[in-house]
């Protein structure tokens, strides 16, 4: 068959129905020239980045969580405006020691004011004193240094703005328009890389795109206020998280999201109340909740189902790809894959195809799909409770890409195979909600041949392993 057939047939045509196109690739599989391979969907939750239940610090150890969140304090990592910028590193250094070798990152956010009296200020500065020129200088410089510490710094997953108020919250008090204006600008310039969280989205902070965390997710007393700001920020979250934490020490928590992270996650009401709200406003990930009794049954099978409704869920529908390769050749792959979760991913991290060794999975080559786009893998919008799903469904995104084959690799059998990777280390991280799994973080898909054809495509599936159990996925932060 000829090159340019074999490319129509994997990418597929924007005049034929998705029904015609399986009908196409269904007649190539007979004529053993395309292969067409239809992985069947994980079930279970995953213990993904950048998204699901959060840990509310280091001490903290959720099942789920690759998330950390990071309270510091400003006088922690500047005490007196002499101080370097080596002073901030060395704090995270000592702080965040380990997260890369767990595949965690971190959520930090700087704060002056805590509960009560409780004041953070350097030394020299004088505590509550939020507009004077000697504040606009320092929080300045420091949002400055932070971006050059952060911006770039494979740990960091993102960050909450903070500085302002109690807790950092920005309120008690709130920004003037100038110190927000201010920060807004500053925050923006620092952090091109990283997503930027404030606590008020909605009202505070306008033109800027930043996403938000909302301290009371899912709370009786804020739903009408928070609930609905979420809500009119529109299509905010396809391109800006949306996260925080919920709350269960004020106001009519017990009535939501419930009398604790056990009730919260156990009792029906309360957990489907939660997804609900997941879906509808679109949230990554949340702490607090995370700290439902592990030991519960009830309460470990409602926090997986809530685990999944967070941000992405990347399921791989159907791959397409060729029997047989040839070295120095170009050949094409292509496939669909649907995020049934509630967010995208907001990085774009490389997707990987390879051929692993059969037996060991070792990898002997590997590629990137250079066009794929993982942000644009949006869920659906217009979360039904009634019905349980979204009135506008997620869409198919087929992805595709043309490859080449070095010298190096024998003729023989391998296994195709595909992953994400986050890009500190190049290293298999996000992982599809697919049977076809490796220890390591690779989907093997199907047998392909190198200068011959295959005996079978099929996969022996006592071969996968469970991603639930996987603990070696990592990243390399040098």
């Amino acid at each position: 068959m000829d090159q340019g057939k074999i490319r129509r047939l994997l990418c597929g045509s924007s005049i034929l129905t998705l029904g015609l196109c399986a009908a196409l690739y269904a007649y190539d599989t007979v004529d053993q020239d395309i292969v067409v391979i239809r992985p069947e969907e994980y079930k279970y939750a995953l213990r993904n980045p950048i998204k699901g239940f959060t840990n509310r610090g280091f001490s903290e150890h959720n099942e789920w969580a690759t998330l950390v969140h990071c309270y510091i304090r400003w006088n922690q990592i500047e005490n007196d405006e002499s101080d370097g910028i080596d002073k901030i590193r060395q704090w995270c250094d000592t702080a965040w020691q380990g997260v890369a070798q767990r595949n965690q990152k971190v959520v930090p956010r700087v704060y002056l004011h805590w509960s009560g009296d409780r004041r953070y200020w350097p030394a020299d500065m004088t505590p509550d004193d939020y507009t004077s020129e000697q504040f606009v200088q320092r929080v300045t410089r420091l949002v400055k240094r932070l971006g050059i510490c952060w911006d770039t710094d494979p740990r960091v997953a993102y960050l909450e703005m903070g500085i302002i108020g109690k807790w950092g919250e920005h309120h008690s008090p709130s920004p003037t328009p100038e110190i927000e204006a201010l920060l807004g600008r500053a925050f923006e310039d620092a952090f091109p890389h990283k997503q930027v969280l404030v606590r008020h989205p909605w009202t505070e902070f306008l033109g800027h795109g930043f996403g938000g965390y909302w301290d009371s997710w899912a709370h009786a007393s804020q739903m009408d206020s928070h609930g609905k700001g979420y809500a009119s920020l529109g299509n905010r979250w396809r391109t800006s998280l949306i996260g925080g934490e919920t709350a269960y020490d004020w106001g009519k928590y017990k009535e939501q999201p419930g009398d604790s992270p056990t009730d919260t996650v156990s009792d029906p009401v309360h957990c489907n109340f939660l997804i609900d709200t997941i879906r509808s406003l679109h949230c990554t990930q949340l702490r607090w909740v995370s700290d439902y009794d592990q030991e519960n049954a009830l309460a470990r099978d409602g926090a997986e189902e809530v685990q999944k409704a967070f941000g992405y869920r990347y399921v791989v529908k159907e791959i397409r790809y060729p029997r047989r390769i040839e070295s120095g050749h170009t050949f094409h792959v292509a496939f669909d894959v649907i995020n049934t979760g509630s967010a995208p991913f907001y990085y774009r991290w490389p997707v990987e195809l390879s051929l692993l060794q059969p037996g060991t999975g070792r990898p002997v080559w590997q590629g990137q799909f250079t066009q794929a786009d993982i942000r644009q893998w949006t869920p659906g919008d217009r979360w039904d409770a009634s019905l349980r799903d979204y009135s506008e469904p997620a869409k198919l995104h087929t992805v595709s890409g043309s490859f080449m084959l070095d010298q190096t690799v024998s003729p023989g059998e391998y296994d195709l195979a595909l992953a994400v990777l986050d890009p500190a280390g190049q290293v298999p991280s996000l992982r599809f909600a697919v049977k076809h799994y490796r220890e390591g973080g690779r989907h093997p898909v199907g047998r392909i041949g190198v200068g011959m054809k295959p005996g079978t495509v099929t996969l022996d599936s006592s071969l996968f392993d469970d991603p639930k159990v996987d603990q070696t996925l990592r990243y390399v932060t040098e």
